[in-house]
């Protein structure tokens, strides 16, 4: 699978890159053409380190950020994040003057904080971190969670998303649907990979 892979570099920065796999494969939600492989982006120092600096200039410096909560193994990106705020000056209300980076857990198929996570979470301004975004519905039930436990969303950021906004707000990420060699996505019950078969 690997050899059949393409490097696509991000519009915004050089030295972020995304590989890309043609294919037919299945998310909860949908069904799309290209496989989307952020493991390098999500787990090595200077792709993680870029990436995040790249989302930094979406966020505005007028918004409260307390803390991000990080979907898909996006934690290591989801500190330099954070670190990027900071020297950006984006402002945050927590006592230690700082941003938490926290993820949900998932238990009998739900999204749950923990007792421990939960002052990070009741009242705190948060920004939410997803891998990717096909159809929104995943990031529809982390706002759920987040609102559920007193959270105020403050923005998504993403690494790729092929939608602008969920629920009136901003999806921001580094590479778009028009980033990326003819992508599509299908809804399940209208996939044409599956009909022909």
């Amino acid at each position: 699978m690997e050899n059949r892979a393409l490097k696509i570099q991000a519009p915004m920065n050089n030295k972020v890159s995304l590989k890309i796999i043609p294919g037919h494969f299945a998310t909860g939600y949908s069904h799309i053409n290209l496989y989307l492989d952020m493991t390098s982006l999500k787990t090595r120092l200077n792709e993680a380190m870029e990436a995040s600096k790249t989302l930094a200039k979406f966020n505005s410096n007028d918004i409260i950020v307390d803390t991000i909560v990080c979907m898909d193994g996006c934690e290591v990106m989801g500190g330099f994040l954070a670190l990027e705020l900071s020297k950006a000056g984006i402002l945050s209300m927590n006592a230690h003057k700082t941003i938490y980076i926290i993820s949900p857990e998932y238990n009998s198929g739900q999204l749950i904080f923990r007792d421990n996570n939960l002052p990070s979470v009741n009242g705190k301004h948060i920004l939410l971190f997803v891998a990717s975004v096909t159809t929104g519905n995943t990031v529809r039930k982390c706002i759920e969670c987040i609102k559920y436990y007193g959270g105020i969303i403050q923005g998504i950021n993403a690494i790729f998303s092929a939608v602008n906004k969920i629920e009136g707000i901003p999806v921001y990420s580094i590479f778009r649907s028009k980033d990326l060699p003819e992508y599509k996505n299908y809804k399940i019950t209208e996939c044409p990979f599956c009909q022909s078969n």
